[in-house]
């Protein structure tokens, strides 16, 4: 089996892992009134996929680690509607930041390969979409507006903090 096909299955399983059994704990714990912060490190999966996966192949696996979130939180495809759509941009955002030279032929999505400033952009544009899909879906009402960018931002912050350290620990790399 290929190294990177093995990696991303370890990655899969691991994030899955740690959202369903730890972070869904964790979150459940910080109520304030009714600010709810979350902290979603699985669509770090979507975001580290190497650069040659396919379209189809993101959208699938984006579907399956969503519905397998679903599966931790008795959702019923919420996280797999917001991860899919991360899924269907992430190929616009990475042309969107593309650098002047192009990507080089095996490089992967990481700091260690593009660099901090450009996974910065790419990480906070590929989550504050995913964000801002799953909290109106979550809503299913424009009523709640206010409500769903004050989730958004603040599951923003707590999220890009724990992929950060996330990234520096793993160092994920070829």
């Amino acid at each position: 089996m290929n190294n990177t096909v093995f990696r991303n299955i370890i990655r899969f399983v691991v994030l899955v892992a740690l959202q369903g059994l730890f972070l869904k704990r964790v979150s459940d714990g910080w109520v304030s009134g009714s600010l709810y912060i979350n902290i979603f490190l699985y669509p770090l999966f979507i975001m580290l996929l190497p650069l040659q996966t396919p379209r189809t192949g993101v959208l699938l696996l984006s579907f399956l680690m969503g519905i397998s979130v679903d599966l931790f939180y008795d959702s019923l495809g919420v996280h797999a509607a917001a991860l899919t759509a991360m899924g269907f941009a992430r190929g616009l955002f990475l042309s969107l930041y593309e650098p002047r030279e192009g990507y080089k032929l095996n490089a992967n999505p990481t700091p260690g390969d593009l660099g901090m400033n450009w996974f910065l952009k790419y990480s906070a544009s590929m989550l504050g979409l995913h964000l801002l899909v799953y909290f109106s879906v979550d809503a299913f009402s424009p009523i709640y507006v206010l409500g769903i960018l004050t989730r958004t931002f603040f599951t923003f912050i707590s999220t890009m903090v724990a992929i950060l350290i996330f990234v520096f620990i793993f160092n994920p790399r070829r």
